[in-house]
């Protein structure tokens, strides 16, 4: 996959064209950012399950999924979440205006939010960029991904192509995500984008199948935002359809790539964050349990703190597994290493060397390996460290 989250430059898949400006809803950063496909699209969504859901997820969220989508708005600054009916009219004024640069019907356009909660948008100055915003298209995802950022220290881009047997196809993928990380389908947004030929149906289960296995299994702050919401969009340009099995299983490997870097991209860049914490759980009794055992992990805001002082205390990952309500059976024949090392061993500690595990965590990816050794399920689950900046950028931020 090339280049990766956050290095120039990333090319949109055929038929897709995007771009960002600064409105002046922020001072010094683009903060509106369009993606727009040539032609109708194929789209799914997966939404928050935070009861207290912003203006543009209820509007997305009754559109999907579709076969004629032809744009995503997104601005960032203001979340449009808590912002009652003039919220909701602002959310539509976006849409019909987009719609009208864009050349099709409102409900052709689906929107996305990101900032702080309760702000009524300020939809004239939105409105107002609206045809800069749609004459800068390009094929380059940059300029979007750069509008969408919040605290974000760097933008998350990524593409790969996929060679199925009637020929090849790209998938493009963006997301943001610092703070407010908790996905439960934070604030976390994610755009997947393919000139590949999907169905309705397939485009849903694709989505739901890749969310499940990346943006649900990452944490930074255990909160789950009003605004997540992850999007395909599937325009056929390629004129590449998923001809047999093999194809459906080379697309969704790659799908699920593509929403795997951006997911762990979201985790390394949490707020204050130094280290991305990679959990690994294998052989577990139920998917179920290897899940809440890789989430548990990376949510604790102990393990997180502990990471951060480069302490190898196993101690806290052992107590929250059971926390989560893993088996004590299972917890009696558990390996645990971490970086390698091996700390924990069929209901005992292990001698180690704690001065040799400080060093090796000292790297800026942690790595903790949990063999439940009770059946044949496994998860991974990616997380940052908590360090004294999160505290610092979150209380200030709005």
């Amino acid at each position: 996959m090339t280049p990766g989250p956050g290095i120039a430059r990333t090319v949109l898949p055929k038929g897709f064209k995007a771009s960002g400006t600064n409105c002046g809803v922020r001072k010094y950063r683009p903060d509106l950012g369009i993606v727009i496909s040539d032609r109708d699209a194929v789209a799914a969504g997966v939404f928050t399950t935070n009861e207290c859901k912003a203006a543009p997820i209820t509007y997305s969220q009754s559109m999907l999924p579709s076969a004629h989508i032809r744009a995503i708005v997104t601005n960032s600054g203001q979340a449009n979440a808590a912002t009652g009916a003039q919220g909701i009219e602002n959310n539509r004024k976006m849409a019909s205006e987009a719609s009208r640069w864009v050349g099709c019907r409102p409900h052709q356009i689906l929107t996305a939010s990101t900032g702080v909660i309760g702000m009524q948008l300020d939809v004239e100055k939105i409105v107002g960029a609206m045809p800069e915003l749609v004459e800068k298209v390009s094929d380059s995802a940059e300029p979007f991904a750069l509008a969408i950022l919040t605290t974000d220290l760097v933008p998350k881009t990524v593409t790969t192509t996929v060679a199925l047997s009637k020929g090849e196809v790209r998938i493009t993928g963006i997301c943001k995500g610092s703070g407010m990380i908790h996905p439960n389908m934070a604030t976390m947004l994610g755009y997947l984008l393919t000139d590949a030929e999907l169905s309705v149906d397939v485009a849903r289960t694709m989505l739901q199948d890749a969310n499940k296995v990346s943006f649900n299994m990452i944490s930074v702050d255990g909160d789950t935002s009003t605004n997540d919401c992850v999007f395909l969009l599937a325009n056929g340009a390629s004129g590449t359809g998923l001809a047999n099995d093999e194809d459906y299983r080379l697309f969704k490997q790659a799908l699920v790539g593509v929403s795997q870097v951006l997911a762990k991209s979201i985790a390394r860049d949490g707020e204050g964050a130094d280290k991305l914490i990679e959990v690994s759980v294998k052989n577990a009794p139920s998917q179920e349990i290897a899940d809440i055992a890789a989430r548990g992990v990376v949510t604790s805001p102990l393990i997180k703190s502990a990471m951060h002082g480069e302490d190898p205390n196993w101690g806290r990952i052992l107590a929250k597994l059971g926390a989560v309500r893993v088996p004590a059976a299972c917890l009696e024949k558990m390996r645990l290493e971490m970086q390698g090392a091996l700390l924990f061993l069929n209901g005992a500690p292990v001698p180690f060397d704690r001065t040799d595990v400080r060093v090796l965590l000292k790297s800026d990816t942690v790595r903790v390996d949990i063999d439940l050794n009770s059946g044949s399920a496994s998860a991974m689950a990616w997380g940052c460290d908590l360090s004294k900046r999160y505290v610092d950028i979150n209380a200030e931020y709005s």
